[in-house]
């Protein structure tokens, strides 16, 4: 079966195109390169022992996402382009609007003059703001507290109105808690361009000796040691996610919300002291004042993917600070 992946040599993109390539799938990448490397490409390649067609495009690109769409006949779209920094997106929220929910839309009517209504869209856990205590289900409250959370609440109730008007399409939406890993091979990985927004690449960074510390952002919450708690997943975990949520719209009709996380919460200070003790490294720290519309606790209850996608996360945080070390590494050399 042929798949359209967008953002496809992106972060999680590209450990979803090793994961369906192969199990199966015949992938065809779109990115536009804003927030990733041609060089992905060839990694991708040397893991899946094949070539991997690529085209180098904007979403907005309304001629040659037709062109892609005429060449190809799709199974099904797996959906990660677009931006994804939230404090960006406070800066620059029309930059935002346009690129995530003005992509989409080309996206889905490209989709829909070629009746290809299969799709798995890369939500976030960012919807669920601050109004809901974990563990967080698929029906806890939404609460936006930025731009980017916007664009993804948006697209969900975008594809929520589109399913509805055609009962032909099979829509699984995918609510993320917070990836961090790598491939097992030490050859792709999280490479941000320039200062991380997450967790892990800053770790990693401050471990190659990129960076001089670690800026922790408060240490005042209501948690065992005062810093943020979140629900860390393997992005190998979250990559199956996605094979198995296309699986299930095989035999699936409308629109279906899973989250995917581990459904455990590590704390700021208990994934750095995890990541020292696996690598034998020192991380230095210090600690900031908070980051607003930071929450202190967040983690997901993942049994709805458990029961309908037969999906559940299998590694722990010892081996993702291991696999982003090694990643972190490799790219250094």
């Amino acid at each position: 079966m042929k798949v359209l992946i967008t953002g496809g040599l992106g972060y999680i993109g590209s450990h979803t195109v090793v994961e369906l390539s192969n199990n199966g799938f015949e992938c065809i990448i779109i990115d536009n390169l804003s927030n990733s490397s041609i060089d992905v490409l060839g990694e991708i390649e040397k893991l899946c022992k094949k070539k991997i067609e690529f085209w180098s495009t904007d979403l907005r690109n309304k001629d040659e996402l037709a062109q892609i769409f005429d060449t190809h006949k799709f199974h099904a779209v797996v959906h990660f382009a677009g931006l994804k920094s939230p404090g960006e997106s406070v800066l620059e929220p029309l930059k935002y609007f346009d690129q995530n929910l003005g992509t989409t839309i080309n996206l889905l009517k490209e989709m829909q003059r070629k009746n290809v209504k299969k799709l798995v869209f890369s939500s976030s856990a960012t919807v669920y703001g601050d109004l809901t205590w974990p563990p967080v289900h698929e029906g806890a409250p939404t609460s936006i507290l930025n731009p980017y959370g916007r664009t993804k609440l948006m697209i969900e109730e975008m594809l929520q109105d589109l399913s509805k008007s055609d009962s032909e399409w099979c829509i699984a939406i995918l609510r993320y808690f917070n990836p961090i890993g790598a491939h097992p091979s030490g050859t792709i990985g999280e490479k941000p361009n320039g200062v991380p927004n997450n967790l892990m690449p800053y770790i990693t960074q401050v471990a190659s000796g990129e960076r001089e510390h670690l800026n922790i952002l408060g240490d005042d919450y209501s948690t065992h040691d005062g810093t943020g708690v979140r629900d860390y997943i393997h992005v190998m975990d979250l990559a199956n996610g996605h094979l198995k949520a296309l699986n299930y719209l095989n035999n699936h009709l409308g629109n279906h919300l899973f989250n995917l996380g581990t459904g455990r919460g590590y704390s700021v200070l208990d994934l750095v002291k995890t990541f020292e003790e696996v690598n034998s490294i020192k991380i230095p720290y210090q600690v900031m004042k908070r980051r607003p519309g930071d929450i202190a606790v967040s983690f997901a209850d993942s049994s709805k993917a458990e029961k309908e996608l037969g999906w559940k996360a299998e590694r722990g945080l010892r081996e993702m600070c291991k696999d982003s070390w090694r990643w972190e590494k490799n790219s250094s050399k």
